[in-house]
């Protein structure tokens, strides 16, 4: 996969430059910027590295099929990229070995997939793996008992803390109850017993 290395003497304009030569659009790369020093006679440079998110996705598919096939799994693979997310859709016949309990092994093949990439390329991608719609279902079900919990909290101001949850699923709940003009979210404690708590407020100005 290629790396595309552009540099300037100013890091102003150096990223429409290197999407003007690519032919690109920001929302198709991911980007690194970074400062060298100059020599004796010469200044400090500004280098931009760009990779393309299409490349990206394909090596992360080529990934996760390397480790399907370890596994004796066979799989069609779908891939979608939306605002600079990475989404593989996985269609097996092996879905709740994928799965695992409680979704544990789909997370652990994110977790795989999300580090190959990142040791690849040296930037963070966010990376989704979902076995046939999973996850989106979990997400619907999650969405509907915060909001339930959100409005209970609104009518008795006593705040409930939610069961400890993994990172990705906290940005779920806080995403989930934003809407919700009484309502804050705090994330508490540490990993893997992080819990996220709803809180009533007078005001979000007041936060």
């Amino acid at each position: 996969m290629e790396k595309y290395k552009f540099q300037a003497k100013s890091e102003d304009g150096l990223l429409e430059k290197a999407l003007d030569e690519l032919k690109l659009k920001e929302e198709d790369v991911l980007t690194r910027l970074y400062e060298e020093k100059g020599g004796l006679f010469s200044g400090k440079k500004y280098t931009i590295e760009v990779v393309k998110l299409s490349d990206i996705a394909d090596l992360g598919k080529e990934i996760l099929k390397e480790l399907l096939v370890s596994l004796g799994i066979e799989a069609n693979i779908e891939t979608k990229i939306r605002d600079e997310q990475i989404k593989y859709e996985i269609f097996s016949k092996n879905n709740s070995l994928l799965i695992g309990k409680n979704g544990h092994i789909l997370d652990s093949l994110q977790v795989y997939v999300r580090q190959a990439i990142y040791n690849a390329v040296d930037l963070f991608v966010n990376v989704i793996v979902d076995v046939e719609k999973y996850k989106e279902k979990q997400t619907y079900f999650l969405e509907k008992k915060v909001k339930k919990i959100a409005r209970e909290v609104t009518l008795t101001k006593i705040p409930v803390k939610l069961d400890p949850m993994d990172a990705y699923t906290r940005r779920q709940v806080h995403t989930a109850l934003q809407g919700f003009k009484y309502i804050t979210t705090e994330s508490e404690g540490e990993e893997p017993n992080r819990c996220i708590v709803v809180k009533y407020t007078e005001s979000k100005e007041e936060k």
